[in-house]
């Protein structure tokens, strides 16, 4: 009889790492029958005439490798959107790269660009993926917290850009700095002097900057929204990142993109073909002759308007505090003044028991902190059918 084999320990890359909030209240949602306005995808279908797209490109033997950089006619048609929206041309081919979805894009980035002892600074809350990133590439990561705006009975009522941290966090070891409008989770957007302000207090530094730009095409009351590329200062020194996933209904295909001055698309380009190599290819084709009738995009402000509408005006019929949510499909609230015993609970322990004693799924915002950071909100996503958020509205208001 031989003893049982032994499999090697070594140490690991990511020790402080486990399951995602997101997955936990997934899955706590799906043992419960929960409605999940946790993770961040919708429950309705994509348009039909996008599916037809990708078999068709299917059909036509689209199905090997594509070029590393991605298929030219979707590069050029981000290149045309880009600048129809924001009046800046990036080169499709040496300027824009297709991704494996904005993560990827943000991995890659980080990996090209930062060494060992850089340091990067990122503003809390923030999406869970930069931190990691940043400390798979040996990087150091410098994290100031937007400012929490308070009311007069102690709830939150907005989220600010920390301008005195910021220009206290850069300095001469700061490599890259990642900013996300719209905000995940807050759905706070950046203005035009936002990044105004922005480009001159990064004017004599060698900072690049990571502008995480997902949620691009959900910007409401008739607001619009302010890219990097629309900044000639920063467009100079920026990584843009964009999804498809969030655009088009299709958080499952993983197909996003990178674009980035031709210096900077270099480097990124000599990690990307060693990570992914290259995107698939009938959904790339698929995306290209769909992103030609701009009307799929342009008409997304007024879609997920109506559903925060539609949700925000079921919550003002409870305790709930509804924070601003002028862009992305999430609604952050204060659950604090709730007249039941759990609303003294933290965040997470809040969310946990509305999971499987109201039966509605929400997520923390303190999940997107590293550091413990209590502040009673929560965050709803709206991305769902109307008869969703009706059921899980009509729950929320028993509370």
């Amino acid at each position: 009889m031989t003893a049982s084999a032994l499999t090697p320990s070594f140490p690991s890359r990511l020790p402080s790492v486990g399951t995602t909030v997101f997955t936990v209240m997934s899955a706590l949602a799906t043992e419960h029958e929960a409605i999940n306005l946790g993770q961040g995808f919708p429950d309705f279908p994509c348009d039909r005439k996008l599916i037809t797209s990708v078999n068709e490109a299917m059909l036509a033997d689209r199905n090997q490798y594509p070029p590393m950089i991605g298929v030219a006619e979707l590069r050029n048609g981000i290149c045309q959107k880009i600048e129809n929206l924001y009046g800046h041309h990036y080169d499709p081919d040496s300027e824009i790269t297709i991704t494996g979805g904005g993560t990827q894009g943000i991995l890659t980035t980080i990996l090209a660009c930062v060494s060992p002892g850089d340091e990067v600074v990122i503003i809390e809350p923030a999406y869970d993926s930069y931190r990691p990133s940043i400390e798979l590439a040996g990087g150091k990561t410098i994290a100031v917290s937007l400012q929490v705006k308070r009311d007069a009975n102690g709830q939150v009522a907005s989220y600010e850009i920390p301008w005195d941290a910021l220009a206290k966090a850069i300095n001469s070891k700061t490599r890259l700095l990642i900013i996300n409008s719209p905000h995940n989770p807050t759905g706070m957007v950046w203005q035009k002097t936002d990044l105004d302000r922005l480009a001159q207090l990064l004017k004599n530094t060698s900072t690049l900057v990571l502008s995480d730009e997902v949620y691009e095409h959900m910007v409401y009351d008739d607001a619009m929204h302010h890219s990097v590329a629309s900044h000639p200062e920063l467009a100079a020194r920026s990584f843009l990142i964009s999804s498809f996933g969030k655009t088009y209904h299709v958080t499952g295909w993983k197909v996003g993109y990178v674009a980035a001055p031709s210096a900077l698309t270099k480097e990124f380009r000599k990690v990307h073909q060693f990570n992914v190599f290259t995107v698939n290819t009938p959904m790339q084709y698929g995306l290209a002759s769909y992103l030609a009738d701009a009307s799929h995009y342009l008409n997304l402000p007024a879609f997920y308007q109506a559903k925060r509408d539609f949700f925000r005006a079921g919550l003002a019929k409870t305790r709930f505090k509804l924070l601003p949510t002028p862009g992305t499909y999430f609604q952050c609230a204060d659950y604090s003044a709730l007249n039941i015993p759990e609303a003294k609970l933290n965040e997470a322990d809040f969310c946990k028991w509305l999971t499987t004693k109201v039966g509605v799924a929400a997520i923390p915002v303190s999940a997107f902190y590293d550091q413990p950071t209590e502040s009673g909100v929560v965050r709803f996503c709206f991305a769902k059918q109307e008869q969703t958020l009706s059921t899980a509205l009509q729950r929320l208001q028993s509370l």
